[in-house]
């Protein structure tokens, strides 16, 4: 089977997820896709160009599927190409959505109400999609809840019956990545201190704040630890950062995005403890690559991350969420954070964190992704 992977944005985890798809499907999967920049106007102007590109490119060839993701109004895009693609089935994949993402309270387009357009490009290629994937069945059940919400804002004609529409050709379809390749710098060497991670995006919606703050309490009552921050910043990134970087520079062993891949694979391995404060994650692939490479998680007990650690386990790693009250949240982090400070010996000699996630490697997903695509060909 032919498969068209249209991705107008493409870098990161996107990038990744489509370069693995392609790799360890049994399908052909061709890529066609833009630059990782500029997310809003790929969401506005990417499916015209990506439609240029594809009429150019593909006069001769045809395809059995097109699969697209969130990014890409995927109404245009048939649009513009319908000669060609009027009888392909098509499938989007939702990385993340414009519906119940946070948005940041200083971005312009909210203030004004433009930040609407883009959650509705997101319902008219869900609407127009033959089949619909969310990586976590929390991502699924955000996304459809808000949606009848969404759609009541408007004055009329508001067709609230494509809600159920959508859910009934939507499906889980967990985020397929290549985390054997951590294996080959499994280094079984530790610090003689605690190493704690953070390797997440530098953005408000990681809640750098509350992570940094409990750090300083820690450094406060004389706790020794070490300090691995990883992840990519940008030119807003929030000022905690830098404070961190003045008040743990004792802690560090590294702050800031790592040179190459492998630097960043040696510097996972090299932690014990991710302790994650996001407000936001509809999957949370750097979650995932940490827990993968035996560092004990903590975490909040909400958005995706329950999936990923079998229940029986909860208790131990997962902080209380307490919308309510933001200091008895940050107690309880700050406490359980501490407690595994305590048990190193003990959290250094079990190896069972990686076993929770290793079903999102692409030798367990690929077949459950390569089936359920065909599905759509041969149904």
């Amino acid at each position: 089977m032919k498969i068209l992977l249209l991705e107008p944005f493409f870098i990161g985890s996107h990038k990744q997820w489509a370069i693995g798809f392609q790799k360890h499907s049994t399908h052909d999967v061709e890529i066609l896709s833009l630059p990782g920049r500029h997310w809003k106007w790929r969401m506005h102007g990417g499916a015209i160009a990506l439609a240029e590109i594809f009429q150019k490119k593909y006069q001769n060839k045809k395809f059995d599927l097109i699969l697209a993701t969130d990014m890409l109004d995927l109404n245009i895009f048939l649009s513009l190409t319908r000669k060609q693609t009027a009888h392909i089935p098509t499938a989007t994949y939702f990385h993340e959505n414009q519906l119940t993402y946070p948005w940041s309270p200083t971005d312009s387009d909210v203030k004004k109400g433009r930040d609407n357009h883009y959650a509705f490009i997101n319902y008219t290629s869900a609407l127009t999609a033959d089949r619909i994937f969310f990586n976590s069945k929390y991502h699924q059940r955000s996304w459809l809840s808000h949606l009848t919400d969404f759609l009541n804002q408007f004055p009329d004609f508001k067709n609230l019956e494509n809600v159920e529409v959508i859910k009934n050709k939507s499906q889980v379809l967990y985020l397929g990545m290549d985390l054997k390749r951590f294996d080959q710098f499994l280094n079984t060497k530790k610090e003689n201190v605690v190493v704690l991670l953070w390797n997440h995006r530098w953005e408000y919606d990681k809640n750098p704040e509350l992570f940094f703050e409990t750090l300083f309490r820690i450094k406060k009552e004389n706790i020794n630890f070490k300090l691995i921050v990883l992840g990519e910043s940008y030119h807003k990134s929030p000022p905690i950062f830098q404070k961190a970087k003045e008040v743990l520079k004792e802690n560090i062993i590294h702050f800031g995005f790592a040179k190459d891949w492998e630097t960043y694979a040696k510097l996972l391995w090299q932690a014990d403890i991710s302790p994650v404060t996001s407000n936001q994650d509809f999957f949370g692939g750097s979650v995932v690559e940490a827990m993968y490479c035996n560092c004990f998680p903590i975490l909040p007990n909400r958005l995706a991350y329950p999936e990923h650690i079998p229940s029986e386990y909860h208790d131990i790693h997962f902080f209380k969420n307490n919308e309510l009250n933001a200091t008895s949240s940050a107690d309880d982090l700050f406490k359980k954070i501490k407690n595994a400070i305590m048990d190193l010996s003990i959290i250094r000699k079990s190896n069972h964190y990686q076993n929770f996630v290793d079903k999102y490697d692409w030798s367990n997903l690929a077949h459950e992704y390569d089936q359920s695509l065909a599905k759509l060909v041969t149904s």
